[in-house]
């Protein structure tokens, strides 16, 4: 008995220390990215960075305040096509769905998920760009929102199902109707976590590049309007990456640690959001 005591407090010892390893090592590697990004990003960062547009190629300096405002637009109409479209989408699968109907949305939403980036690009080329033959911000967001789509529904699908029936059952019972019963009890109920799925989507697009290199293309002044190509952070990224000039590079990593702490930043939120809503319910 001891014997075999003793032998389950060893292997309880190695599987504590193996699985805190793995999540140090896991932990180490944001850390890591973090750490390397603020080494080679925060010394090209300043008050320039955020308010002056590229300078010519040769020149020393300048920023990328017209990427940092074309990614807002792009984000901003993202949100406002994929974001009805996957709410109300969520809403039919945890309220009205049936069995064979539902089951194909949610089998298609999965698909769509995890379709790469550059196929929606493609897609949204051919849809948007060549027949107005030319580049678009209302291009590339409508591109971008196509990604939040699946992801803000199901989402808010599993949100709403956590809903507990009996508020449900309640607000039909005092006369409410099934739409009422939703817009006034169901989804109040679950607002953070729709909140949270948006945010977490919003951060999912933020940093996508392909889609944005076949519709919004890049512009190296300020965008007015929709139907012009406009800068964005993900493909200024990239082009001053790939370029031979230094002063690019050190732009790129800046960049680089921008767009990364907007998207940390955007999750820290998200998970506040839904903590707090979860303790609330727990009170």
């Amino acid at each position: 008995m001891n014997y075999r005591m003793e032998w389950r407090k060893a292997v309880n010892a190695v599987m504590l220390t193996l699985t805190g390893v793995c999540a140090l090592l896991a932990v180490s590697v944001l850390f890591f990215i973090l750490g390397y990004l603020v080494w080679h990003g925060g010394r090209a960062l300043n008050w320039e960075f955020f308010t002056q547009l590229p300078k010519p190629v040769g020149e020393a300096g300048g920023g990328m305040a017209n990427a940092i405002l074309g990614s807002a637009k792009l984000l901003l109409v993202a949100a406002l096509v994929g974001v009805p479209i996957g709410f109300f989408g969520g809403i039919y699968l945890a309220e009205f769905g049936g069995r064979t109907f539902a089951f194909l949305v949610r089998y298609t939403t999965d698909l769509l998920n995890g379709v790469p980036s550059i196929v929606i690009g493609i897609f949204a080329y051919s849809a948007l760009v060549l027949p107005f033959r030319h580049f678009s911000t209302l291009a590339g967001a409508i591109a971008l929102g196509l990604m939040m789509i699946p992801i803000t529904l199901r989402s808010t699908e599993e949100f709403l199902r956590l809903v507990p029936r009996a508020l449900r059952e309640g607000a039909l019972a005092l006369g409410a109707s099934k739409w009422k019963t939703i817009l006034t009890v169901v989804v109040p109920a679950a607002y953070r976590g729709v909140l949270t799925a948006v945010l977490l989507a919003m951060a999912r697009v933020a940093g996508e590049t392909a889609p944005l290199l076949f519709t919004a293309f890049n512009n190296r002044f300020w965008s007015p309007g929709w139907s012009q190509p406009t800068a964005s952070l993900p493909v200024m990224i990239y082009t001053y990456a790939i370029a031979p000039y230094e002063d690019w590079h050190r732009q790129a990593w800046a960049a680089g640690l921008v767009l990364l702490g907007l998207v940390l930043i955007t999750n820290m939120v998200a998970r506040g959001v839904l903590a707090r809503g979860m303790s609330a319910q727990r009170s």
